[in-house]
């Protein structure tokens, strides 16, 4: 409580704030971001310590300047007598802050793997052997007989694998498809000149787990031998957190002899037959041991998953928002006693009932601004942690940047707005008649 109210000495907030980003290179401990968890604590910290020399400098402007005299008063409550307002603002400003950085981690996940999705899924259908990957296989006869289905316009195989790269090491994921030379068909998140060796595709996982870097020379046991490749590029994978490779399937069937696939992408002739095309290939194999999806199918399904995982995110920004405007009730009530004789005082110098209600709801208002101003940049910070340290280090895996701009701004109003309601609603015996009377016990 002494360090809100001492807005004097703003080094201590810079120092957390400083702190916090150092904290952001701590690699993981046991493979828990255990840096990223301390930088967001120092981060919130910072940003609550700032918070008296923050809440001076908004609200000084308006006690000078303002011209209503509600407007006036509020302001010049919240300059003279800082301190209730700090610890009102601090409760906003701290679950403002958990909420926008949820907000802003969801839906940049969210946006990531929509756009992962489009990048790996360009052709019109997806035909799979059964339902397990790599145990499931479309034999030659069946590839051939694929390849002959009328409407089809261009047909890719692809080949999964496991590999174990290390004794005690979990076995990683090997796919084999068609790939162009620059592995441009992949959502690349680096890439490296090509060289004489066969190339290879690293996951984001791979790359963490194991160390590898873009033009390094790695050896993978296929064909009953070690064989080297280099490190073309690392590519962006959300489900594996274990690790895949990828190589193209021409090269893979020549180091195996391996002529077996597991899946096939498909592109028709006519867009509008794809349903008789689908059809055609789902009649290829008896028992229905063919599965055909659609790729819009396919990314329903993915996100609506998503969704359903992150849909207890929602509640927690819900129990965030009301722990908020709790705090600034809880602190407008405490006062309501205590303030008995100003606003006795107000009333009697002919303010009316309606301006000191407008009073309150502008002090409500305002605490809630600074908190939802202070919470929202430190939620972006947060959220930046999140995405670039706490979910890199977890389950290897990078993201862009999304901001639900609409969504931050609705929230951000409407919390101001219910705020302003609550602290009309916790001192609202200011605006009764005899408040007047209050004014008596100093005479």
């Amino acid at each position: 409580a002494l360090a809100l109210h001492n807005h004097q000495r703003p080094w201590a907030g810079l120092l957390a704030l400083a702190a916090s980003l150092a904290a952001c290179f701590i690699p993981p401990l046991g493979g828990l971001p255990v840096g990223g968890y301390a930088a967001i604590a120092l981060l919130l910290a910072g940003s609550i310590l700032l918070l008296p020399a923050v809440a001076q400098r908004l609200t000084q402007p308006f006690a000078e300047r303002g011209k209503a005299v509600p407007w006036r008063l509020a302001a010049a409550r919240l300059v003279s007598a800082p301190g209730y307002a700090v610890v009102a603002a601090a409760g906003v400003l701290t679950s403002v802050a958990l909420a926008v950085a949820m907000a802003i981690m969801v839906a940049s996940f969210r946006e990531s793997v929509d756009e992962w999705l489009v990048q790996l899924l360009p052709a019109d259908l997806y035909l799979r052997a059964g339902r397990a990957q790599s145990s499931a296989y479309l034999g030659e006869e069946l590839q051939a007989a694929i390849a002959d289905t009328p409407g089809i316009k261009r047909l890719e195989f692809t080949r999964h694998e496991q590999l174990r790269l290390g004794d005690g090491q979990a076995p990683v994921a090997l796919i084999a498809r068609p790939l162009p030379a620059d592995g441009s068909s992949l959502p690349l998140v680096g890439q490296a000149q090509p060289s004489r060796l066969p190339a290879v595709w690293i996951s984001e996982a791979m790359a963490d787990q194991f160390g590898w870097q873009t033009g390094q020379v790695v050896a993978l046991p296929l064909g009953g031998m070690r064989r080297e490749f280099q490190v073309n590029g690392v590519w962006r994978d959300y489900s594996r957190q274990t690790g895949a490779l990828m190589i193209d399937l021409a090269l893979y069937r020549q180091l195996t002899g391996d002529q077996r696939v597991n899946d096939a992408a498909i592109s028709v002739d006519d867009p509008d037959a794809s349903a008789q095309v689908a059809s055609l290939l789902g009649a290829l194999a008896e028992g229905n041991a063919l599965e055909v999806a659609r790729p819009g199918e396919i990314r329903r399904i993915s996100l609506a998953i998503f969704d359903r995982t992150f849909a207890v995110t929602y509640l927690l920004e819900a129990v965030a928002i009301v722990i908020g405007l709790a705090g600034v009730a809880a602190s407008f009530a405490s006062l309501a006693a205590t303030r008995r004789k100003e606003f006795g005082m107000l009333r009697h110098l002919g303010v009316s009932r309606a301006q000191i209600g407008t009073m309150l709801a502008l002090e409500g208002g305002l605490v809630a601004g600074i908190g939802v101003l202070g919470g929202g940049l430190a939620g972006a910070g947060i959220g930046l942690i999140l995405i670039d340290v706490v979910n890199r280090q977890s389950f290897h895996w990078s993201m862009d940047l999304h901001f639900p701009w609409a969504g931050l701004l609705l929230f951000a109003s409407t919390m101001i707005a219910l705020a302003a309601l609550a602290a009309v609603l916790a001192g609202r015996q200011a605006m009764r008649q005899d408040a007047v009377l209050a004014v008596r016990e100093d005479w």
